[in-house]
């Protein structure tokens, strides 16, 4: 059976789905919706026989859809995806889950009730690094674990603006934050505090902070610090180190490293965690097995809550218990 995969959002991470769908066997990217139809129009021109469409009700009105990827900025969030709930359409959707916790509530709500598959785009979880570090920490105790996601300002207009972007924690470094998570275990308390240094003095329209770092206590008992930065002109650093009683592992986009005492091991990415994360998607739409999707919304409401609260924190100046989810 060939699987109709409809794509919403025309940016580069649709047009990079897109491809890695129309590259699997039994799998036909039928469907892309845009801002604008043009938009729509020239993004379907990459796939034989996709149709452009410049509303989703237009589109799921057009073409019956085994799944969709949501592709779009963190404001854009709700509308799509209860439109898919509505219809039992199953659906991946890249990070951020929204710019605050309600949008994302309600539709978890909706995925619940429907009891949907659901993927999210924590690619980070897919890395062949990443199943390495789970390895490596078995039967270890962690300490504490330090997270950097340090660079310059995206140019898109929507990411300068905290109600566009929900800010850096929100919308980028939760990737580390969700690394955190998936790797040691559930956090119960943060503290944040952020800075406006530089951008809102460069640039127009700037709202987010620049400049950001917050502590984290886990339920394991260790303790971590995130921090980043969206400042920088020029290099820049991504990566989360953790520290135990028998080893001290290093994260980054390129692999792991592990030090344990005078013993140093380098464990490079090879796979693209992207194909990963999309076969993990297509095979349980095939078969209904979801245990090889490492993020559903569920989980990822997780993640979204631990950067919500340090937006909270960062603004009260308080620290943020996490609440469990009921």
């Amino acid at each position: 059976m060939t699987l109709k995969v409809g794509l919403i959002g025309t940016g580069w991470f649709s047009k990079m789905h897109g491809e890695l769908l129309a590259a699997e066997e039994g799998v036909e990217v039928a469907a892309i919706c845009g801002s604008s139809k043009e938009k729509a129009d020239e993004l379907s021109r990459q796939f034989d026989d996709a149709r452009g469409y410049g509303k989703i009700t237009d589109m799921l009105d057009s073409r019956k859809l085994d799944a969709v990827y949501i592709c779009v900025p963190p404001f854009a969030h709700g509308e799509i995806e209860h439109a898919l709930i509505q219809r039992g359409i199953p659906f991946l959707v890249e990070k951020p889950l929204g710019v605050d916790m309600e949008a994302p509530t309600s539709i978890l709500k909706g995925v619940q009730e429907k009891q949907l598959i659901t993927s999210v785009g924590y690619h980070f979880r897919y890395m062949d690094s990443t199943a390495k570090a789970r390895q490596l920490l078995k039967d270890k105790v962690v300490g504490m674990a330090l997270g950097q996601w340090m660079g310059g300002m995206p140019g898109v207009y929507w990411w300068r603006k905290q109600e566009g972007s929900g800010g850096q924690i929100v919308e980028q470094t939760t990737h580390l934050f969700d690394l955190l998570r998936y790797l040691l275990g559930e956090v119960t308390e943060v503290y944040a505090a952020y800075a406006q240094r530089v951008m809102h003095n460069k640039h127009d329209n700037v709202s987010v902070a620049d400049v950001g770092t917050v502590t984290l206590k886990l339920a394991s008992g260790a303790v971590a610090n995130l921090s980043n930065a969206c400042m920088l002109s020029g290099g820049g650093h991504t990566g989360l180190s953790i520290f135990t009683d028998g080893n001290n592992l290093e994260l980054t986009h390129g692999g792991l490293v592990e030090t344990a005492g005078e013993n140093t091991h380098e464990y490079k990415n090879v796979s693209n965690p992207y194909a990963s994360e999309t076969r993990a998607f297509l095979h349980a739409l095939r078969t209904g097995d979801t245990s090889g999707i490492l993020s559903t919304y569920e989980d990822a409401w997780k993640t979204q809550q631990v950067t919500v609260a340090a937006n909270e924190s960062a603004q009260s100046g308080k620290p943020v218990k996490i609440l469990a989810l009921s």
